[in-house]
């Protein structure tokens, strides 16, 4: 079963309601967007990221018409798992193609959010963006930047439930 199919599969099987369209492959923002259909979605930004001692990985999802300061990035990091009573980040790094495939399953150009269904020892900490919480919709590669999933946010969520990572929003810029 290819990637794509892994994602919708295991949408359909834990009757989560979702669209998918494929098109031309779009590894960054600026190649996707060419394909990204009107579907009044936010089209989110992922970037996985690994902490300096190599032991914590950290998604971050976002609004992909943002980007992010690295070190403002770990700053808010910080403080967030700080105030829980969690281990700092540290400094924050872009995780290795190896660590990419080790913890989501996944190649660069193709994380999301999705690449947590690979994650059976839910190793890696999700952070969205509160801006994330206002959109009716959004969509994500399914783990295959061939094409897109267009899923509501209340689904979105009860994906995050299903799945079993610990994740939060924070401000992030």
């Amino acid at each position: 079963m290819s990637r794509e199919e892994t994602v919708l599969e295991y949408l359909r099987s834990h009757g989560i309601p979702f669209s998918c369209y494929n098109h031309p492959e779009g590894k960054t923002i600026e190649e996707a967007k060419r394909w990204w259909k009107d579907d009044g979605s936010v089209h989110c930004k992922n970037l996985f990221f690994r902490n300096h001692k190599g032991n914590r990985h950290y998604l971050v999802c976002f609004h992909c018409d943002h980007d992010l300061d690295i070190h403002d990035l770990e700053r808010r990091l910080k403080e967030s798992l700080v105030a829980k009573g969690l281990p700092s980040c540290g400094k924050l790094s872009f995780a290795s193609p190896e660590r990419m495939m080790k913890y989501l399953g996944l190649e660069p150009g193709s994380v999301s959010p999705f690449g947590l269904i690979n994650d059976e020892t839910h190793h890696v900490h999700l952070f969205l963006d509160n801006a994330l919480r206002d959109a009716e919709t959004l969509s994500f590669h399914p783990n295959d930047c061939r094409g897109t999933v267009v899923i509501r946010h209340e689904d979105f969520e009860r994906y995050l439930a299903c799945v079993g990572n610990t994740y939060e929003y924070l401000t992030l810029y």
